[in-house]
């Protein structure tokens, strides 16, 4: 005797119960807000002190350039004519002719060299790479006092080292910080000596990313160690070294701590104002003399517009010359 069985249709899944369908719908959310908004938690902390440190000043300066401020906290409106001011102000001119010599004696040497250092440590043949990193490194961590102290003895009238080598060869003794040439060169000596080493090695890591291929390839193909140096390390480091041309300007523009403590604290930079520069007469304007706190603010917004300029040209000028 034989049975058919015929297969009972499945009953149908019980619904989610509300519970359960709540939960889930709360997970999904959570999960949309959390692939949503967590980045902008994530980054927030960077707004927020940037807002507290660096957006705050800046608006709080423009604001104060507008008018007649003084440390007191007196102010009445005035609109530009603080910036009106700059124009006819030798003192503002002075300083900025300081500032973009001091520059230009610190800035094109100190690239140069780096470039070239970054060249020699990157080169295979170097035994002690990381001790050479190091060490070229070291003028970097000194503090900046410590070397302005080195550097004022070495460049003293009567005792220095400079005038003593220079007395070797019959030459006088040089005012070093009574003129403005010779103040210019030892203050960009101090800043090359401390800022190169830290340049080399944004450079070297630069050229460490660019692929060993093409170096491999260029010498099967015959090419000199300078042939590779000018078509291949330097079209392929234009990246890092426009940031780092960038860096530098930022940085000579704003130059304040070198020259102010080579003239022993004289925030006029010299008896003549032979080194002044710009930061330097910022705070002369702004914090030194307590009623003219607008006109300090305008200068510090001029300086911020020239760091902007000079940044553009150098960028432009980088880049049109790297290709």
């Amino acid at each position: 005797m034989s049975l058919s069985a015929t297969t009972a249709p499945p009953s149908p899944a019980a619904p989610p119960s509300p519970d359960v369908s709540s939960r889930r719908s709360r997970g999904r959310l959570l999960n949309r807000l959390d692939v949503k908004y967590s980045p902008y938690l994530y980054i927030a902390p960077f707004f927020l002190i940037f807002g507290a440190f660096g957006l705050y000043p800046m608006v709080r300066t423009a604001w104060m350039s507008l008018h007649d401020w003084d440390m007191i906290g007196e102010h009445s409106f005035i609109g530009f004519d603080n910036y009106t001011r700059l124009f006819a102000d030798e003192y503002f001119w002075n300083a900025l002719v300081n500032t973009f010599g001091i520059f230009a004696l610190s800035t094109i040497p100190q690239l140069l060299l780096a470039l070239f250092l970054a060249n020699l440590l990157n080169r295979t043949f170097l035994r002690a790479k990381t001790f050479f990193r190091m060490a070229i490194f070291m003028p970097n961590v000194v503090s900046v006092a410590a070397v302005a102290i080195v550097f004022g003895m070495l460049f003293q009238r009567e005792f220095g080292l400079f005038n003593w080598l220079l007395s070797l060869v019959g030459v006088d003794p040089v005012d070093w910080d009574g003129q403005r040439w010779s103040s210019w060169f030892a203050i960009s000596s101090m800043v090359n000596w401390r800022w190169t080493g830290y340049n080399t090695l944004i450079l070297l890591a630069g050229m460490q990313a660019i692929p060993k291929d093409l170096y491999e390839a260029a010498a099967i193909d015959g090419a000199s160690p300078w042939r590779q140096f000018w078509q291949i390390t330097l079209p392929m480091l234009k990246p890092t070294f426009i940031f780092v041309v960038i860096l530098s300007t930022i940085g000579g523009m704003q130059l304040f701590t070198e020259p102010l403590l080579f003239a022993n604290g004289n925030i006029l930079g010299g008896s003549q104002r032979e080194f002044q520069t710009l930061a330097m007469y910022m705070y002369e304007m702004g914090i030194v003399n307590l009623n003219s706190a607008g006109y300090g603010a305008a200068v510090a917004w001029a300086i911020f517009m020239i760091i902007v300029l000079v940044s553009l040209f150098n960028f432009l000028l980088v880049r049109r010359s790297a290709k």
